[in-house]
């Protein structure tokens, strides 16, 4: 997940998404409106107002009006004094804040930390703004927060700084504020009625499921208040990689672009936005071939994540690549080992090395639509954003069998999936970051995996949620909005920090069937919103729709469905869960259902709004059950 600038509030900006089969997402086209003229023009001439949803009953919405405003952070302090966190203002006489030189000593000395020795290499000591550092880096001993898979660091040439945790909120500074105008209006949404989603990297088409209460929309209105167009803002601040909307792969210091086989071959790269080896086009067979990126600059992330730009092997233009045997080393940034990229492209690779140590470079990824098959490898990686099997803008198909998964990075997953993934008896590790993630409308499929996470959550703010398995859309504009599904059979998934699952600001299904679970904490499902802090979705809206679908399992745990979320949950073939369903009875719609060979053992009273099965398949272990507010006598 990566954030652009977001364009002055004037600009609208308009995707055309080009689909795919197979659930996949193509790369997006962009254009920029820049007169507000065009867009009424756009939308039959009708006038456009700017609403915040109070509420929603069937299709009828009801909203306040109102106007967006960019915000420009805190308001000023008198005499155009800055707040005391960002730059304390002058004292009288030029003197500091005392936090940055005590006051004079005796006979008009100064204290020895007033000024301390040159350092080495020309830094400044601590406290002085110190020199900017190739590519706008943090200076040593600084530690940013890690991001999200694909995503760069805050400081990144281009890149505008952002707090620890990501991005703020619509109340934060560079975003944008709705201003109440104080006068309420509803309007009905049809079938003909036109819904945009609006992200941080374009617009995608969406549906009334796609609005909830505090969104704020742009609506034009036609006969009887019935809505002929509905633009759902996003009101975050964007973040801005300079990523080129045209693929862009540098150079690369050897290409293969004719038919043919070859063995033994040593293939290295030290240029700047340089592959070592590139297969454009070709269909080749490389065996027992090294391959080594360990110099060389990035110029822009999203490039190298998005497009193959400085990966160490990238196929393209519809190449289709055999490797087996190799070994593949990475040290730089966006240094992902071996990238599939573009539709009909594939990679088809076995038994191989692949490490990777800085951030951005994932182990083997696949973007565009791309295909990668991978059996038998062992991949390793140890930057931030560098998941072992990753996937990025487009998508594509990914299937692995066999090897071993490692990541040891923050935000970086075993699995980051933008993509339909499929992994059947490998080992999967993530030493600090969730195990697997899933953004917007993809999948991960597992069969006789064992799953090992532990989140790292020194980075996070205080109201982050910590999990193992998370699914969720960014709202970036790199996966495509819809259903998201998680499977697993056999093999055993481990949390060591955090709840098992997490899912919000999407809708998903989650299949389970002969997996052995272990949890870090006791919370087994988390569905819920988020603070809106990184810009997944509008506080107040952008809850989790879950299908849970439990198949001869064992579920152990507590369910907490918040009140913006729903849950519908199959118990079958003999599955046993041993748990409670939203204890404290503040939740959203939770459905069971539960067949006649499987059981339900309360360990805490439970909230649901509907049961489908016999009451009998539930034991209340001492607890209440309350279905619609009303308790069940057992």
């Amino acid at each position: 997940m990566n954030f652009r600038n977001v364009k002055p509030m004037l600009a609208v900006v308009i995707a055309t998404s080009l689909l795919t089969g197979c659930n996949t997402t193509k790369a997006q086209e962009y254009k920029v409106i820049e007169d507000t003229t065009k867009i009424k023009e756009e939308q039959g001439g009708e006038q456009v107002q700017t609403v915040k949803v109070q509420s929603i009953e069937g299709n009828i919405i009801t909203a306040i009006q109102g106007e967006l405003t960019e915000n420009s952070g805190p308001p000023a302090l008198p005499n155009g004094e800055t707040p005391t966190d960002e730059n304390p203002p002058a004292l009288p006489d030029g003197e500091v804040q005392a936090s940055e030189a005590p006051p004079a000593l005796p006979n008009g000395e100064a204290p020895t930390s007033e000024a301390p020795p040159a350092l080495p290499d020309g830094e400044t000591p601590t406290g002085e703004a110190p020199p900017a550092l190739p590519n706008g880096e943090a200076p040593t001993g600084e530690t940013p927060p890690a991001l999200p898979d694909g995503e760069a660091q805050a400081g990144e040439a281009g890149v505008p700084a952002k707090p620890e945790g990501g991005m703020p909120g619509e109340n934060a500074m560079g975003g944008k504020v709705f201003n109440e105008l104080g006068e309420s209006i509803s309007f009905t949404v049809d079938d003909q009625t036109k819904i945009t989603i609006e992200m941080l990297q374009g617009t995608q088409e969406g549906t009334m499921d796609n609005i909830g209460v505090n969104d704020v929309l742009e609506i034009a209105l036609g006969d009887g208040n019935v809505a002929t167009s509905i633009v759902v803002k996003n009101l975050q601040m964007g973040g801005g990689f300079g990523g080129s909307h045209t693929v862009t792969q540098g150079t690369s210091a050897h290409t293969i672009d004719t038919d043919g086989s070859i063995s033994n071959e040593h293939y290295a790269s030290t240029g700047d936005d340089e592959n070592a080896l590139r297969v454009d086009g070709a269909n080749v067979v490389l065996q027992d071939i090294q391959v080594e990126k360990l110099e060389g600059e990035s110029s822009n992330t999203e490039n190298g994540d998005f497009y193959g730009q400085n990966a160490a092997l990238l196929a393209t233009n519809g190449a289709q690549v055999t490797v087996e045997n190799a070994t593949v080393n990475t040290e730089t940034v966006n240094g992902n080992g071996v990238f599939s990229y573009g539709e009909g492209t594939t990679v088809n690779i076995s038994n191989s090395t692949i490490r990777t140590s800085a951030r951005n470079s994932g182990g083997i990824q696949t973007t565009g639509g791309g295909t990668t098959h991978a059996t038998h490898l062992d991949i390793e990686t140890q930057g931030e954003s560098a998941a072992a099997i990753r996937s990025d803008r487009g998508g594509g198909i990914v299937n692995v069998k066999g090897g071993t998964y490692t990541t040891n990075g923050t935000g970086s997953p075993a699995i980051y999936s933008t993509a339909d993934i499929s992994v059947a008896d490998a080992t999967l590790t993530a030493n600090h970051s969730e195990a697997i993630v899933i953004e917007g409308k993809n999948s991960v499929r597992l069969e006789n995996c064992n799953v090992v996470g532990s989140m790292d959550s020194n980075h996070l703010e205080a109201n982050e949620n910590i999990q193992n398995i998370m699914i969720y859309q960014s709202m970036s504009g790199d996966a495509e909005m819809g259903h998201s599904t998680f499977t697993a059979k056999g093999g055993s998934i481990t949390a060591k920090q955090g709840d098992l699952f997490y899912v919000t600001n999407t809708t998903c299904t989650i299949e389970l069937s002969d997996v052995k679970l272990n949890l870090a904490n006791d919370i087994l499902l988390k569905i819920a919103g988020n603070e809106s802090s990184r810009g997944w979705g509008t506080k107040g809206s952008n809850g989790g729709k879950a299908t849970v679908i439990a198949t001869h399992q064992v579920l152990e745990g507590k369910m907490i469905v918040d009140e913006i979320s729903t849950m519908d949950m199959t118990l079958s073939e003999g599955s046993a869960f041993t748990g409670s369903i939203n204890e404290t009875g503040n939740g959203g719609n939770v459905k069971v259902s539960i067949d006649g060979t499987s059981t339900w053992t309360l360990t805490g009273d439970s909230y649901i709004t509907a049961l489908d099965g016999d009451l009998n398949q539930i034991k209340s272990n001492g607890f209440n059950l309350y279905i619609n507010g009303q308790r069940v006598q057992f």
